[in-house]
């Protein structure tokens, strides 16, 4: 009966995680995805006209990256057991109309809040098709969400732009640095 029962369990939870289409959608309501998503835009995006790095989280600033939400898709989207929310989302390329970038990211979400902690971007695509960014960003996406990191990707650079030799991200500054020279 005990091996029934734990077949039964592992059947329905398999089932129930391969139901969901990790969308944004199937996690918030319509004005928490914008609240949350013009917040990942802020650590993501440059800062806004008259900000910098350290101000581009005032509220003055806010309006900015919120008109900028249609411009940053969110594809894909997973909150782990542990704390963690991944991410897989497009964004602009500002030397070109075609090309977009994906990103793919973490965070945890402060208590009662939609305010990213602990906010990393794990990679970028290169600028490449939209169509292309959607196929290898949730192919990405299944392999952070499995391993909890793309260590294994990182050489792919047709994948994966960043991280590497050069650039790194710093989880302190929330930015990408260069790490050597190019």
């Amino acid at each position: 009966m005990k091996n029934i029962l734990l077949g039964l369990l592992i059947t329905l939870t398999f089932i129930s995680c391969q139901s969901k289409n990790n969308a944004f959608s199937d996690f918030f309501s319509e004005s928490q995805q914008d609240t949350l998503l013009t917040n990942i835009i802020t650590y993501l995006y440059i800062p806004a006209p008259q900000a910098t790095k350290q101000t581009k989280f005032q509220p003055q600033f806010r309006g900015f990256y919120a008109q900028n939400l249609l411009n940053f898709p969110v594809q894909k989207y997973y909150q782990s057991p542990d704390g963690w929310n991944y991410f897989f989302l497009i964004r602009p390329v500002a030397s070109s109309p075609i090309y977009r970038r994906g990103v793919l990211g973490k965070f945890k979400l402060a208590p009662n809040s939609l305010m990213p902690t602990e906010f990393e971007e794990v990679a970028n695509t290169p600028h490449l098709e939209e169509k292309i960014v959607k196929e290898r960003g949730e192919y990405l996406f299944r392999e952070l969400i499995k391993n909890g990191n793309l260590n294994k990707q990182i050489p792919m650079k047709q994948y994966i732009e960043w991280p590497d030799e050069h650039l790194a991200y710093d989880k302190k500054a929330n930015e990408w640095k260069v790490i050597k020279p190019y």
